[in-house]
């Protein structure tokens, strides 16, 4: 089972998993976490991580996929977090994102970035999430 954490994809991802067929058998929900708070109520998120670094980061991405992981009971989640614009943000630039993967195997962070406008980087971020999250699932137990 797998499920997302999604701050700038505000959903998009969870929303890209169940326009396939049949995703019912595999996807059980999503969590849009926008603000700190949520990332920290519902996320587990600590505060000092988010208050020390921001959004915006690798930790903070890992964070989110284990809390997601705990919050909706799945084997593997995938979360999202960074600057879609149109400005900077903590001082991170335009399409600086993570996303974060968190499954039996371990859990991984992975930089992007990313160019265009608003939408362009929240859609490259989507096909990334999603990209990264089967590929950790199809690796070999041993990988």
């Amino acid at each position: 089972m797998i499920g997302t954490a999604e701050s700038l994809t505000g959903g998009a991802v969870a929303s890209a998993v169940v326009t396939v067929a049949g995703a019912s058998a595999c996807f059980q929900g999503a969590v849009v976490s926008y603000s700190h708070e949520v990332k920290e109520r519902v996320l587990g998120v600590p505060h000092d991580l988010l208050a020390a670094r921001g959004a915006v980061d690798a930790e903070v991405a890992i964070a989110m996929a284990r809390g997601a992981r705990a919050a909706l009971g799945v084997d593997w989640a995938v979360s999202t977090t960074g600057v879609a614009g149109p400005e900077p943000h903590d001082g991170h630039a335009v399409g600086t994102v993570f996303l974060g993967v968190s499954g039996p195997r371990g859990d991984r962070a992975e930089r992007l970035e990313l160019l265009g406008d608003r939408a362009q980087i929240r859609e490259a971020t989507v096909e990334r999430a999603i990209d990264t999250l089967a590929t950790q699932i199809s690796l070999p137990a041993n990988a």
